[in-house]
């Protein structure tokens, strides 16, 4: 797949992302001068036809929903070695997952863009189909030409006919976001399946977090005490384990949710306008952010220079992770983790930390900041995934290998950013090559000082 330059008219651009069966990749159409997203099932599955008639399956499903709140398909075809491709709406705006990097969004926002998602799943059921596999990776945000942004609704890999659905149907879905009648095979389902996903998506944009097993929801207004009673209730009717009590469809759940999210004071034509600031232009892709940092507590450090006057030594709140930092770097910390999920990898909570001088900046590359976050992953490819971050808004200068006593991997730089300064991308596995753990550290800095390196041979992980 690395090889892949073109796929007929569409010349490949940068992939976007790789899953069990298939790679998507952005791509250029030569003859419509547009981007669009192509669709290729992976080589090691090519011989298998069961997978092959699924993965076109997708592409028929999305076709047959014919509706502006789904990604739409514009073509299939095959590669010279005989596996299928198709090409796809590209989604620039990123996934509601990407909202979620930088935390819990404000109630009226999350409730708003979970009544499009799920106004979006309504138009499935009503062309007979049922998602089963809705979260916040699969909802995505698209710019139209006037500028208008629109949720779309993607990823129909395991979608089914509302007609199969209701008959005996293997499990299907992913954790947090999977009703109880979906988790064990031979059970039906039917749209209500998606409309308890779509309440763990509103319960996740509301608080951060992941929802429990079903009939085990912390009750969000827990974790986040400003929600309020209605809005409490509607999110836990949505994933009541009892389909039964749910709402009778994502139609219903969508109107309630508008009511609410007017009730807060946000209307049907500024719902998206309100979360563009949060999608920013791409500045800071993976960078973490501390998935949790709606959890976390910023606090000032109490500034500790072992050794050097001009540097300060930070832990995370675990103890696992230390790190030298220099002291202008050191007055603010979150120490609380991350998930490793936001660089595409294996989701969870994982050992992390980000300092810097001006924390709630962090992820504006139009603002001046200068600190370090560090985030530990346990499972998958840190360096393929760090190889796929781009800034489109600074001016990419290469890459260069790292090599200390404790670590080996490559950092990747990023100057003259709309701020004036850099941002570096390291990507760092054991020096004996034990594999595991890997680490993630991205570096922003001021003026023409060049920090990375000396940041990372202080860098412990136990």
């Amino acid at each position: 797949m690395h090889s892949l330059e073109r796929i007929g008219r569409y010349r490949l651009e940068r992939r976007l992302g790789t899953g069990a069966f298939a790679t998507v990749w952005l791509a250029h159409d030569e003859e419509l001068d547009a981007p669009v997203a192509v669709k290729v099932l992976a080589e090691n599955w090519a011989h298998r036809l069961d997978i092959r008639e699924r993965f076109l399956s997708e592409a028929r499903l999305l076709r047959r929903a014919g509706s502006s709140r789904v990604v739409q398909v514009y073509d299939v075809g095959e590669l010279p070695d005989g596996r299928p491709y198709f090409v796809m709406e590209y989604a620039d705006g990123g996934t509601l997952a990407d909202l979620l990097v930088a935390g819990p969004l404000p109630v009226a926002q999350a409730l708003a863009l979970t009544a499009l998602a799920a106004r979006s799943a309504a138009d499935l059921h009503e062309a007979g189909i049922v998602h089963r596999d809705i979260k916040p990776t699969n909802v995505l945000l698209h710019t139209a030409p006037d500028g208008e942004r629109r949720v779309l609704l993607a990823d129909l890999g395991l979608a089914k006919s509302l007609a199969q659905a209701s008959v005996l149907t293997l499990a299907a879905g992913s954790a947090g976001y999977q009703p109880p009648e979906q988790a064990e095979p031979g059970e039906g389902i039917d749209a209500r399946a998606d409309v308890y996903s779509l309440g763990a998506v509103g319960y996740e944009l509301v608080t951060g977090t992941v929802p429990g097993p079903p009939g085990k929801v912390v009750p969000p207004g827990r974790l986040r005490p400003d929600l309020g009673e209605a809005v409490e209730r509607a999110l836990l009717r949505a994933l009541e384990p009892d389909r039964e009590r749910r709402w009778p469809g994502a139609q219903a759940f969508a109107h309630e949710l508008d009511r609410l999210a007017a009730a807060s004071g946000v209307r049907a034509g500024r719902r998206l306008d309100a979360v563009r600031g949060r999608l920013g232009t791409g500045a800071l892709v993976a960078a973490a952010l501390l998935a949790a940092a709606a959890a976390a507590v910023t606090v000032t450090l109490v500034l500790h220079r072992p050794g050097s006057a001009d540097r300060t030594a930070v832990t995370d709140s675990t103890g696992r992770v230390a790190v030298e930092v220099p002291a202008t770097f050191a007055r603010q910390l979150r120490d609380s983790g991350w998930d490793p999920h936001t660089l595409g990898l294996t989701a969870g909570h994982q050992p992390g930390l980000v300092v810097a001088d001006d924390l709630a900046h962090w992820s504006d590359l139009k603002t001046a900041v200068d600190g370090v976050f560090v985030g530990v992953s346990e499972h998958g490819d840190v360096a393929d995934r760090v190889n796929g971050l781009a800034h489109s808004d600074c001016h990419y200068t290469g890459s260069r290998s790292f090599s200390s006593a404790q670590w080996h991997g490559l950092i990747r730089t990023w100057n003259a950013c709309p701020d004036g300064g850099s941002v570096t991308e390291s990507a760092l596995g054991p020096a004996d090559g034990s594999g595991q753990p890997q680490v993630y550290v991205q570096v922003r800095q001021e003026g023409d000082a060049e920090a990375t390196e000396a940041i990372l041979r202080s860098l412990r992980v136990t």
